[in-house]
């Protein structure tokens, strides 16, 4: 079971850092990501760290500003958002599973989901 936490209200020019702690399981043979989705819109990739903490992958609107990393003595992964913007709010939900590189950006590469956490980013 994956819990998000850390999503909150926020001026633009802030940073927020999200959290995926895992229960009832490890992270360490799960490729992690994030994905967000805004009202009416699809949900999309953010950022994604594959298996033992190894390549990690962002989405090009995130790039530079948003760091994915795993902390395997808490078995939880986080996203650290820094910079943020209005188009950066959304729900966000990290989901792990065992994507192959041509679907670690894709939500059908992901077997397991948490529930989401509101991040709104006001200008």
């Amino acid at each position: 079971q994956l819990q998000a936490s850390g999503g909150g209200a926020v001026q633009a020019g802030d940073s927020l850092r999200l959290s995926c702690a895992a229960s009832g399981g490890t992270f360490n043979n799960l490729a992690t990501g994030w994905f967000r989705q805004a009202p009416g819109k699809e949900r999309e990739f953010v950022a994604a760290i594959r298996q033992n903490g190894g390549s990690t992958f962002y989405a090009d609107s995130v790039k530079g500003r948003f760091t994915i990393s795993r902390d395997k003595d808490r078995n939880t992964v986080h996203l650290q958002m820094n910079s943020l913007k209005p188009e950066d709010t959304a729900v966000y939900y990290c989901a792990a599973g065992y994507p192959i590189l041509s679907t670690i950006r894709s939500v059908n590469g992901y077997r397991y989901w948490g529930h989401g956490t509101q991040v709104t980013v006001s200008s």
